[in-house]
């Protein structure tokens, strides 16, 4: 499996060093990915949490509100990213299996943010809980996803 060249997954020793912040800068600016055209911009990244924002505007449907296909894109985003920070990349790889979301609140500008929280860890799956909020704090979405560690043969 090919790797996004410019992806700098920390060590075991920089995932218990790096702050959050500091970690979620490593996710960011990965061009020609779906994140990269969404823009969606990594904010914190930890093994149990992860939050990233996106803008509205460039992300919505003919009637002018943020796609829900764009929510459930950050979604699995967040799940993603939250279950590669809980894998050894040189022998394991985590992808999205399951994704379900329910929009509860329209967006029409400004940015929403995620925050997804690992909710439950085996040897083989990642179960992730999302809140999606927009600039006020409301929740305008709420996904799980269920990401599943394969083993690349390395």
């Amino acid at each position: 499996m090919t790797l996004h060249p410019d992806l700098k997954f920390p060590t075991a020793h920089e995932l218990d060093t790096l702050s959050p912040e500091e970690l979620a800068g490593r996710m960011n600016a990965l061009s020609g990915t779906l994140g990269a055209r969404l823009g969606i911009e990594f904010t914190a990244v930890s093994r149990d949490r992860v939050v990233a924002r996106m803008p509205v505007d460039g992300n919505r449907q003919p009637a002018g509100r943020l796609h829900g296909g764009a929510n459930l894109a950050l979604a699995e985003e967040l799940a993603s990213v939250g279950s590669w920070m809980n894998l050894d990349p040189a022998r394991q790889v985590a992808v999205g299996v399951d994704l379900s979301g329910t929009h509860v609140r329209g967006v029409t500008d400004g940015w929403v943010t995620g925050e997804g929280v690992l909710a439950y860890r085996g040897r083989t799956v990642l179960v992730w809980s999302i809140e999606i909020r927009d600039g006020r704090g409301r929740v305008t979405s709420m996904a799980r996803c269920t990401c599943n560690v394969i083993a690349t043969g390395a």
